[in-house]
């Protein structure tokens, strides 16, 4: 049992299959007798514009836009729903992921989507129920649709769910105690975070040097040329290069031209079938990971097929310019539309090398000088074609990468350790909430101590980063097929 809490002294099957038994004393009842549908409507559409995901609950919209990003498409929020705080607001199109939460704020949402009053109080603790993986599996289960992206919870189908409510006080309990742990657990991933970010930063300093000044050979191992005769490249904000080296643009030095992926959206894995690599399929150092599948028809796949060493880049989205690199996979694989292939001229620059080109920071400059020019965070073809690229002789890219893979190898393998210990820890959390709020642990009696308490309320303003950090891949990801399938 989880902290050493103890389970309630008697449990009685609650006859729901997606709850199992609870406390004994606990009631069940359908949602219809819990919540209140809210239809209110904004006569000026000036409120505080309100998101709803997975990962972040509901927020303010003005926190998660970027500069130049607009707020809304909407040509006006006349008509909006009203919400008010402590209201239940789902994304009936989404709610089968978990696209809900309870408004800490008072503001407007989508029509699209349904508001919800308790009409018991104990909001904070639905807040937590509905959004445990159970919950999220009846959702789906009582959505109607024929696929995901089409799967629709609508408020009858709502409403005719059975769900469990304890006593207000446990109800109050069970939130509160959730709150303090998830705190100190959000906490404990923050300091994590810090050190990737610092860990990272150090790796992208080792990368820098070898890209931009070249490698040579001392007694033991390569190390970075710290004098060498120089040139200016020709670009601005690209500074200095050896004076042996060339600069040329992508579309030089790859074979054929950037093409953009298949549109179509993927499936369920099929062992006859290409794999569909998408944005989530890669891990943080741009390596495809082993824990998500998807496939695409062989027909459908057979113009986007890679080959090993082919360099995808990410044209939109919060990955916008993050690069993948395609290689040393067991069978066929193909890539998404929001993905871009360059198939790189190995007799001309190395796929390894143009990866951890791109891990540098003269490719993060590059990003930042196409963004000061665009409204809107997107990197197409016709830009990533005139991305330039600081081309040694094959022979020291040969000499960079291997001391790029030399130096970083011990701080890839160190944050490697600190993701695996984030995920445990988020899988902890995860399980720590469907205990509680199903009844499995007693936490009625549970001492919250009152200094560390505060110090964590001070720490909640992490929450919504870190979730939002972890998962807006996956958030833009569902997007873009929603998006696709709408067309």
């Amino acid at each position: 049992m989880m902290n050493n809490l103890q389970p309630y002294p008697k449990y009685k099957p609650s006859g729901i299959a997606w709850l199992g038994d609870i406390p004994l004393h606990w009631e069940v009842k359908r949602i219809k007798y819990v919540f209140q549908e809210q239809d209110k409507r904004s006569e000026t559409g000036l409120e505080n514009l309100l998101s709803v995901s997975h990962y972040t609950g509901v927020t303010l919209k003005s926190d998660r836009i970027t500069e130049g990003e607009l707020m809304t498409n909407a040509t006006t929020l006349v008509g909006y729903k009203i919400v008010e705080e402590g209201d239940l607001i789902i994304n009936i199109m989404l709610a089968w992921n978990g696209s809900l939460g309870i408004s800490k704020y008072h503001g407007i949402t989508s029509p699209a989507y349904c508001v919800y009053k308790s009409l018991i109080g104990g909001e904070k603790y639905f807040g937590y129920l509905f959004r445990t993986k159970n919950a999220q599996q009846e959702f789906k289960k009582q959505s109607t649709g024929i696929i995901d992206s089409r799967l629709r919870l609508y408020s009858d189908n709502f409403f005719d769910i059975k769900t469990i409510i304890p006593t207000l006080p446990e109800q109050t309990a069970i939130a509160t105690f959730l709150d303090y742990k998830t705190a100190k657990i959000d906490r404990f991933i923050a300091k994590k975070k810090q050190l990737i970010k610092l860990l990272n930063e150090q790796k992208a300093g080792i990368i820098n040097d070898a890209v931009t000044k070249g490698v040579s050979y001392g007694r033991d191992r390569a190390c970075p040329v710290s004098t060498t005769t120089t040139k200016p490249s020709g670009i601005e904000w690209l500074g200095d290069i050896p004076e042996h080296w060339e600069v040329r643009k992508l579309k030089y030095v790859i074979n054929g031209k950037l093409k953009y992926g298949a549109n179509e959206p993927g499936g369920d894995l099929q062992p006859n079938d290409p794999r569909y690599i998408r944005i989530t399929d890669f891990d943080k150092s741009g390596f495809l990971r082993n824990d998500t599948f998807c496939s695409l028809k062989a027909a459908l796949a057979e113009p986007y097929l890679l080959k090993n060493g082919d360099i995808l880049f990410a044209r939109s989205g919060a990955t916008v310019g993050k690069t993948f690199q395609f290689k040393n996979y067991n069978g066929d694989a193909c890539y998404a539309g929001y993905l871009i292939k360059a198939e790189p001229n190995e007799s001309i620059v190395l796929s390894d090398y143009i990866f951890q080109y791109t891990c540098s920071g003269i490719y993060d400059k590059w990003k930042g000088f196409i963004f000061n020019k665009a409204t809107i965070e997107n990197i197409g073809a016709d830009k990533y074609c005139d991305l330039p690229i600081i081309l040694p002789p094959l022979s020291e890219q040969t000499a960079i990468v291997a001391h790029i893979e030399a130096e970083t190898a011990i701080i890839n393998k160190t944050i490697a350790t600190i993701e695996k210990e984030i995920v445990l820890v988020q899988e902890y959390k995860t399980a720590l909430i469907a205990e509680a709020v199903t009844g499995k642990i007693d936490v009625r009696e549970y001492e919250i101590d009152k200094i560390d308490a505060e110090t964590l309320h001070t720490m909640s303003e992490y929450e919504n980063e870190l979730e939002e950090e972890m998962s807006l891949a996956a958030e833009d990801e569902a997007d873009y097929n929603n998006q696709e399938i709408d067309k």
